[in-house]
């Protein structure tokens, strides 16, 4: 006779000494039969999707960690058996290795390290009543008839599991919520293992729907109806509304606070923007210009064969007027190391973007971008915005950036003070642009016009500094042809 031997899978670091996850979405259930790399859940770490395939086949046997839950590195999330051995000889196999040390304090650059502790319960839908602990998965003989009744047998214990552990279920009766036995005052719910499993994963109680199917059984339909018939109010959402920023929150009885759990998006960007604007002295300078040539410039590009596959925006001037700048004033492409009381200075770019996403602000970098010609910093550009935007950054491609620009124009938003992202000495924000009166050759005439601001750590950069290196920034806006003389 032949048992399932299991092991578990546990909860790897995926890059940069992260030292937590949060479970997105099982892509796989109990009873899933997997083979070695499909993908078997999604988490999100820091701000980026990651999925994790498998590093065994098998049947999956338990689901360790539920949807929404945080788990630390090294902790197990899956369980999956392999049919050999024999019952006789069977052992437990054991736990796997962890993949990073959960206590390591190690962190992306300018994020903290996240609390220890187990995994957090998932928020349950206000008004939704709690699903029962289920039973272990196992299949109950029909006991054998007897003369005379007799006691039931006293339940098997269930094993301890991890937090947040979802079991198989079947066809049992209702547990006694003080005994913990068999009740007698509660009916037996009559449900298919499908429809419980449902019922699991949505916490609904059986014992509370109300049956429709034939001989009083509980169809899918009936557990939805009553789950959408508790599930709180939503704020209201649109056509094409992708980020409803409350719809994941909890609506106050009378209707006037909505909570919302703080995911690791908001949570790594509030980490990280504190550290930041507590840490360096920031200080930021202003600069107006006229960048009619650079608008210029950008109808040629697109009208070029060359550029025909990539996106050709105002932005791409910047980025490269920018690069140009940190190769006169080298300076400012630093970081300054407070444990060790020494300025590190850089000598590559890994050049930022921020990009407003669905699931928050995220700050990528292109690696290497001083290496990068025109057209090759505008693919670059574009696979890493894309990229963003789809939630599915890397924890890698957003470490050891060097330097940053903000495109708030695109809000249509002039100027502000953008904070320094962790690491960095400085940012620039790149302002809305607007057709305005400008003086030009002493005469008013319209032109296109844009704000710059520049932020740098004072530490490490000097007013001249930051000035001359916006100056040059400016200089490259105004008149493209410097890229050709700096270049």
């Amino acid at each position: 006779m032949t048992t399932q031997s299991t092991q578990r899978f546990p909860l790897p670091d995926v890059g940069e000494g992260l030292t937590e996850a949060e479970i997105v979405e099982w892509k796989v259930a109990v009873g899933d039969t997997v083979a070695v790399n499909q993908v078997l859940v999604e988490i999100e770490t820091a701000k980026s999707l990651v999925e994790l395939p498998s590093p065994w086949a098998g049947t999956v046997t338990a689901l360790l960690a539920e949807e929404g839950t945080t788990v630390d590195v090294g902790v197990p999330i899956i369980e999956i058996g392999s049919g050999s051995g024999s019952s006789a000889d069977a052992a437990p196999a054991p736990e796997q290795t962890p993949a990073a040390d959960a206590g390591s304090g190690a962190v992306l650059v300018g994020y903290g390290t996240g609390e220890a502790g187990g995994a957090r319960r998932r928020r349950r839908a206000a008004g939704t009543p709690a699903a029962p602990t289920p039973a272990a998965t196992v299949s109950a003989p029909a006991p054998a008839p007897a003369p005379a009744p007799a006691p039931a047998p006293a339940p098997a214990p269930v094993p301890e599991q991890q937090p947040g552990l979802a079991r198989a279920m079947v066809s049992v009766p209702a547990a006694d919520p003080v005994t913990g036995g068999p009740s007698s005052a509660r009916p037996r719910v009559l449900a298919k293992p499908p429809v419980r499993k449902l019922a699991q994963d949505l916490g609904v109680d059986l014992a509370s729907v109300h049956p429709t199917g034939p001989g009083g059984i509980v169809t899918r339909e009936d557990v939805v109806a009553h789950h959408d018939a508790a599930e709180p109010r939503r704020l209201a959402t649109y056509p094409d509304d992708d980020a409803p920023w409350a719809s994941s929150g909890d609506v106050s009885y009378d209707g006037r606070t909505t909570r919302v759990p703080v995911k690791s998006v908001r949570k790594r960007t509030a980490e990280a923007m504190v550290a930041s604007a507590f840490t360096a002295p920031h200080v930021t300078v202003f600069h107006t210009v006229d960048v009619t040539r650079t608008m210029k410039l950008v109808e040629k590009l697109k009208a070029d064969r060359d550029f025909a596959d990539v996106r050709v925006t105002p932005l791409l001037i910047a980025a490269k007027a920018v690069l140009l700048a940190v190769k006169r004033h080298p300076e400012i492409n630093a970081s300054w190391d407070d444990a060790a009381q020494e300025i590190v200075y850089k000598h590559y770019v890994n050049l930022g973007i921020a990009a407003a996403t669905p699931r928050g602000l995220v700050v990528p970098n292109v690696k290497d971008a001083h290496r990068l010609e025109l057209l090759g910093l505008a693919q670059a550009i574009g696979e890493l915005t894309a990229t963003a935007r789809a939630g599915r950054t890397t924890p890698t491609a957003m470490s050891d950036g060097t330097f940053t620009i903000t495109n708030v124009g695109v809000f249509g938003i002039d100027t502000g003070t953008p904070i320094l992202n962790p690491g960095e000495a400085g940012i620039l924000a790149f302002g809305a642009i607007r057709r305005q009166p400008w003086v030009h050759k002493g005469k008013i005439k319209p032109r296109w016009v844009t704000q710059l601001a520049l932020s740098v750590d004072h530490r490490l950069v000097d007013g001249g500094l930051g000035s001359r290196f916006l100056a040059d920034v400016a200089r490259v806006l105004e008149d493209p042809a410097h890229g050709l003389v700096w270049g």
